[in-house]
């Protein structure tokens, strides 16, 4: 059974960042597609980055590219969600999961790919 512990989320005003780190456990992280989502009440659950197992190419939604950046440290077993100059707009509750069955990464991040989903971290973008 795939794991994950996402962290890093929390309170931040508008302009600010924030790391999120995914972990896992019982498992290689760098084996599989690694994706970053988020889901705002009320709304679905979109793609907002991913990182490819093989030669590390990355992904973003267009709401996001430019100003988030995705990462792996394979030596802790961790993906990271680097999130500068935060929005308002970018208040949800981020997962990271991970792919076993397609093993692809682009800026079409669909959350019908992914298989193996963690539990969550809630970030507020507020003043």
């Amino acid at each position: 059974q795939l794991q994950f512990v996402e962290s890093g989320g929390g309170l931040v005003q508008p302009g600010g960042s924030l790391r999120l780190s995914c972990a896992a456990s019982g498992f290689t992280l760098d084996s599989y597609v690694i994706g970053w989502f988020r889901q705002a009440p009320g709304k679905e659950r979109e793609g907002v980055s991913c990182i490819s197992n093989s030669d590390g190419r990355t992904g973003y939604a267009g709401s996001v590219k430019g100003r988030f950046t995705i990462s792996r440290d394979s030596a802790k077993n961790t993906v990271y969600l680097q999130m500068n100059s935060l929005k308002p707009e970018d208040t949800a509750v981020y997962y990271c999961a991970a792919d076993s069955r397609y093993y692809a990464c682009s800026d079409l991040i669909s959350p019908k790919q992914y298989d193996y989903w963690g539990q969550g971290t809630q970030v507020t973008v507020s003043s």
